[in-house]
């Protein structure tokens, strides 16, 4: 190549390089609503790791868990987007190009995006994003309202972890939602999580999540059943969980979460059955997908029983509250 062809390569070279780096970053402003115990700490992974020429309107319809969020962000700040408490939903949302909800039921769910699509929100390209685990019929109505409405889009991304994993940030997020939409909500989901998982069109991250947690209620009861039966037989329950984890048996429940105290360290059984993942929470998620099986027109035989087992070891005083491989204790499981 002639020396005057290589002085101009390297002058286009130098003023596309000078161009990429003199663009002006787009700021992103961000809604979270539902501040509970996993909103809570997803939100503060996600304004820690923001910029902070960013900002993070934040709301929940307790103000406390408002004020002691912005607190505790403001007081753990070496970076991060600026924190601005909101009064309403509709305020959270109002300005934001991103709205995260993260609530406990459909109903919280429908409620607040009815007050957000029913005020004088001015349009705009927002993506709102929804953690919550409702059921994906529900799911797919509030998407509805919200394209109804001109108001950007709605996508599901409900997330298996639990509180460690949110305070932790290695939250696993499954995604219903449209592929043009990944590249700008791959980023923000991994600013809260470790792994996102795209499972199709927008309510497909919920039937995800509910079929997964169907099938773990089940093993749950399965494993405790197993573990009482053989200690009950005269097998060491350490013995017995090493058989079934390197047999056909293996499963969540009785590897990582076995309900038998002392057998795995650190497992919820070994403290009481605390923390972990609650019994009212896992007789919620299948009752969710109960519903869901049924709209869908899915044959379920262990469904219904297996409610009815969460359900009446959810009224004894020592099962309520606790994690939900309590059942063990409702089974009469030696401790």
């Amino acid at each position: 190549m002639r020396p005057q062809a290589i002085a101009g390569c390297l002058r286009r070279t130098y003023v596309s390089k000078r161009a990429f780096t003199s663009t002006t970053r787009r700021l992103e402003k961000y809604g979270f609503i539902g501040l509970g115990q996993m909103g809570y700490q997803m939100a503060k992974n996600l304004q820690a790791k923001l910029a902070p020429s960013d900002s993070i309107r934040i709301f929940d319809i307790n103000q406390n868990s408002v004020r002691r969020l912005a607190e505790d962000m403001k007081a753990t700040q070496t970076g991060g987007a600026g924190v601005i408490t909101a009064e309403t939903a509709t305020d959270a949302a109002r300005d934001s190009d991103t709205v995260i909800t993260c609530l406990p039921e459909p109903a919280h769910v429908k409620g607040v995006f009815s007050d957000i699509l029913s005020s004088d929100l001015p349009k705009r390209d927002r993506v709102y994003i929804d953690c919550s685990t409702i059921d994906p019929s529900s799911s797919r109505e509030v998407a509805k309202m919200v394209s109804s409405a001109g108001q950007g889009q709605f996508v599901d991304a409900p997330m298996s972890g639990g509180v460690v994993g949110a305070t932790a940030g290695t939250l696993t997020f499954m995604l219903g939602a449209p592929d043009a939409l990944l590249p700008r909500l791959e980023p923000v989901l991994l600013r809260m999580g470790k792994r996102v998982l795209h499972c199709g069109a927008q309510g497909t991250g919920l039937s995800a999540k509910l079929a997964n947690n169907y099938l773990l209620a089940v093993n749950n009861i399965a494993t405790a059943e197993a573990m009482n039966l053989g200690i009950r037989w005269g097998l060491d329950p350490k013995a017995l969980a090493n058989v079934i984890n390197v047999s056909t048996g293996k499963c969540w429940p009785s590897e990582v979460n076995n309900p038998v105290k002392g057998v795995v360290e650190g497992a919820p059984a070994g403290r009481d059955y605390s923390g972990g993942f609650g019994i009212s929470l896992m007789k919620k998620d299948l009752n969710l997908a109960i519903v869901a099986a049924q709209e869908a027109g899915a044959r379920l035989e262990l469904g219904d029983r297996a409610k009815q087992v969460y359900a009446e070891a959810e009224k004894l005083e020592d099962c309520k509250g606790r994690d939900f491989s309590v059942v063990y204790r409702y089974l009469g499981g030696k401790e």
